[in-house]
């Protein structure tokens, strides 16, 4: 069975994930942040793409103030392998998984999967989690890899934490491109709450069967 999967969006008003500069930190306020920390200590893994991990070097890790947390498996889709060695994530419970023949990188463990158009396939990625014991996952960014899930299907819940500022359609949209040609193909959800946190909102949907 593969894994319950969370997209997880931090965004403007407008569903932008940072300015046309690439500058992202920090959109939303310290509560909704530690609501980001909390939802990641509450998945077996986090996911990302190797374009989060070339502009940001993120830890993906779950820091929560007072508490000690079982961490999450760091998983980056990285189809050329381009995960620096030097990386923060390119340590131990990471697992990058890659179209390219494996490498070594730092001490992450690499995977190659099927793919298409040089690409991991979804259902690969998800069923090479499932191996690793995953059973839910937490998607985080950026944009072409939450696109590459909503169009397989494959996103169970979304949460989103969205600022009360607007960035304009020169910003990175927290979605990229759908190529829908009929509202009735759209992904569609059902909100399952609305509340705030500080100054942003935090919204709760889940898809509709």
């Amino acid at each position: 069975m593969r894994p319950t999967v969370t997209l997880k969006l931090a965004t403007s008003l407008d569903g932008r994930i940072a300015t046309a500069s690439g500058e992202s930190r920090w959109i939303t306020g310290e509560p909704a942040r530690l609501q980001g920390h909390r939802l990641r200590a509450a998945h077996d893994a986090i996911l990302v793409g190797v374009e989060t991990v070339l502009a940001d070097d993120p830890e993906l890790t779950a820091r929560l103030p007072g508490r000690t947390v079982d961490q999450p498996l760091r998983v980056v889709l990285d189809s050329r392998l381009r995960t620096p060695p030097s990386s923060k994530v390119a340590g131990e419970n990471t697992l990058i998984l890659t179209a390219a023949e494996p490498v070594a990188v730092g001490a992450a463990e690499v995977r190659q999967v099927a793919a298409e158009h040089g690409r991991p396939t979804i259902p690969a990625v998800l069923a090479a989690l499932a191996d690793f014991g995953v059973r839910s996952l937490l998607i985080e960014g950026g944009g072409q890899v939450a696109a590459s899930f909503l169009r397989a299907g494959a996103v169970d819940r979304i949460e989103w934490l969205r600022a009360p500022i607007l960035l304009g359609d020169e910003g990175r949209p927290g979605v990229a491109g759908l190529p829908l040609l009929k509202l009735s193909d759209a992904p569609t959800f059902r909100r399952l709450a609305v509340e705030p946190l500080g100054d942003d909102l935090w919204e709760r949907y889940e898809k509709r069967q």
